[in-house]
Parts: C-alpha cells; sequence; structure tokens
C-alpha cells in the first residue's frame, strides 16, 4: 500500500467518480483504476460499487476512507517538519473565500512582518469546503465563514473579526434617497458581485436566501474591489463591507440605500484543525486574528498599524466606529 494508492482513493471517495479524481490528480483514468484495484486486491474489499452515475462506498471503503486521510495528513505534517528542520522558510497554506480574501492582506502582512521565517499563501475557496480542506489537511487555516457546527470536533473555530455590511449605489441611483426599501425591490435591480457570481456561503447569497431573491441581472467582476468601481459608475447596486466604502461615501460618490434588514452584522471566523493537530503557525495567525491590531490593519488597510489606547474586543471595534462614519456622512 503506498501514499500514492491512498491518495487515489481517497479522492475517488471525495468526489465520486474516478473521471473527477484523476483530473483533480493531473493523471488518467486508467492510473487511478490501476492504484485503486490495488488497494482492492490488498485488502479483499471492493471498496466502493457503481451507484448510478456516482459510486457508493462500502463498509470498508468507508473506514479506509477515513484512515487514508488522517493517514495522508501525517505524511504531508512530516513532509513540513522535515522541511522546516532544514532551515527552509515555513510555509503556511491559508484559505479563504473571494470575498475575504481581498480584505485580509493587511492582516496578513502585519502578521508577516513578526516571523520573517514564515510564507503564506492565500487561496480562494468556496467557504462550503473549508472543513473538507482543513481536515485533509489542504490548509492550514480558513478565514470567513463558520466550517459547520458538525465538525466541532475536529475543527477549532474562534471569531476575529464582526463587521458590518451595507448596499450601495451611485447616489444618482433610483432608490438613493429613499427611506425603508423593502428587500423585494432589489430583485429587479442590477447587483454587482465580486467572483465568485454567488458563494451561498457570502453575505450575499445569504441575503439573497433569506429574502427569496433570485436576482436575473448580475454582473459579475474579476475582484471585489472593480465591483465597488462599477458601482460607482453607476452600474448597479452592491452588498458590501461599509468600512470598504467609507472613502467612497465620503466623496460622494456612493451612497448607502435604506433597505429594510440592512446593514447586516457578518462575523468572521479563524478555524484550524483542533485536538492539538493544528500546525503552531496556524495556531499562531488564529490568535493574532483576534487582536486589535489585526482588527486596526484590516480597517485602515495599512499593515502594521498599531492602536494607540486599549480598544474593546476587535469585533467590536470596526464595525462601529466606521458605522459611525458612514452614517455621517450619508446625513451630511
Amino acid at each position: 500500500m503506498t501514499l500514492a494508492q491512498l491518495q487515489s482513493f481517497v479522492l475517488v471517495a471525495r468526489l465520486g467518480s474516478v473521471k473527477a479524481a484523476a483530473a483533480e490528480l493531473e493523471v488518467t483514468e486508467p492510473a487511478v483504476s490501476v492504484a485503486v484495484a490495488a488497494l482492492r486486491r490488498e485488502l479483499g474489499d471492493e471498496l466502493f460499487v457503481r451507484e448510478g452515475r456516482g459510486i457508493a462506498l462500502t463498509a470498508g471503503g468507508r473506514r479506509l476512507a477515513a484512515l487514508a486521510t488522517e493517514i495522508l495528513g501525517l505524511a504531508e505534517q512530516a513532509r513540513r517538519s522535515v522541511h522546516d528542520s532544514a532551515g527552509q522558510p515555513r510555509r503556511l497554506q491559508v484559505v479563504a473565500t473571494n470575498f475575504v480574501a481581498e480584505h485580509i492582506g493587511p492582516l496578513i502582512e502585519a502578521f508577516t512582518a513578526r516571523d520573517d521565517g514564515l510564507e503564506i499563501s492565500i487561496e480562494s475557496v468556496p467557504g462550503a469546503s473549508f472543513a473538507e480542506r482543513l481536515e485533509h489537511r489542504q490548509a492550514d487555516i480558513a478565514l470567513g465563514p463558520h466550517p459547520g457546527a458538525d465538525r466541532a470536533n475536529t475543527i477549532a473555530t474562534v471569531p476575529f473579526l464582526r463587521c458590518r455590511l451595507i448596499i450601495v449605489a451611485a447616489p444618482g441611483h433610483p432608490l438613493a434617497g429613499r427611506a425603508d426599501v423593502a428587500p423585494a425591490e432589489l430583485a429587479g435591480q442590477r447587483w454587482l458581485v465580486g467572483p465568485p457570481d454567488i458563494d451561498p456561503t457570502t453575505a450575499t447569497g445569504l441575503f439573497f436566501a433569506s429574502n427569496g431573491l433570485s436576482p436575473s441581472d448580475v454582473s459579475a467582476y474579476a475582484s471585489h474591489a472593480a465591483a465597488i468601481a462599477a458601482a460607482a459608475a453607476g452600474d448597479g447596486i452592491l452588498l458590501t463591507l461599509a468600512h470598504s466604502v467609507l472613502e467612497e461615501v465620503r466623496r460622494r460618490a456612493l451612497t448607502r440605500i435604506d433597505v429594510r434588514g440592512t446593514p447586516i452584522v457578518e462575523m468572521w471566523q479563524a478555524s484550524t484543525l483542533g485536538l492539538e493537530r493544528a500546525v503552531p503557525a496556524a495556531l499562531a495567525l488564529q490568535r493574532f486574528a483576534t487582536t486589535s491590531d489585526a482588527t486596526q490593519a484590516i480597517s485602515t488597510g495599512r499593515a502594521g498599524t498599531v492602536s494607540t489606547r486599549v480598544r474593546p474586543k476587535v469585533h467590536v471595534t470596526l464595525w462601529r466606529s466606521v458605522a459611525d462614519e458612514i452614517d455621517a456622512a450619508v446625513n451630511r
């Protein structure tokens, strides 16, 4: 039994097909089939059977999938341990939703400034994949939505940022200046979003779902920053972090649309493997993310900004002070 065989089987079990596993590994389908066949012969179990268009794991296959995932994770941990002991830069893999990834750059810069021997890479993935990425050790820490209450026994999660989201548009938009706009009125508006089109785990996806909205006119942009620029240009409406458009509201390039049920308060979470299985650098970043220095870095966009006074807990400071400035700008 080899690690390559276990990896092939785990991917087949997770993705539901040999074809998908081969694509993920960037090998041929026969190569995956040969690896799985070798495991079947050695273990004397079919491991999985065809069921409709997918597969169904046998009882032995389910046990192997769980154990193989842990074995592959331990192998990766061993590689890192040897790599780190050889004096090479330590590496930390961060996953975040596209929306969160665009806003955590200053936090990451502030954290790495404290540790010159650490290299961090950030990958944008759907929030629904956080738990799987962590448990398969494809990521060390996830920043964004909660990975799910059903993973509480294996994943340790702490809130690190409470932020306020508002709907904005150019001052000339038909809804600008109106009070208590019903969410139903937004269905016919052009919505501007960053990548991907709609992630059901993010604020925009949750807002649509909770209000029964299914907009037919949605424009997706390469980045959330590009969507903000499009909103300022009068191309549509956007749900965004209040602090991310503070300057545009001050300059009256954007205005907040007073939609019933907004502002929306969203809590971002920092999640790592639990049960003492997380790598030290991931735990250090998780702790740092909850500090006032981290909040200040995100809210001001400047890496390494240090507060000159004691602040209350991080998730209160950011959304409250920015919200007051937004409201003041709107009411002037």
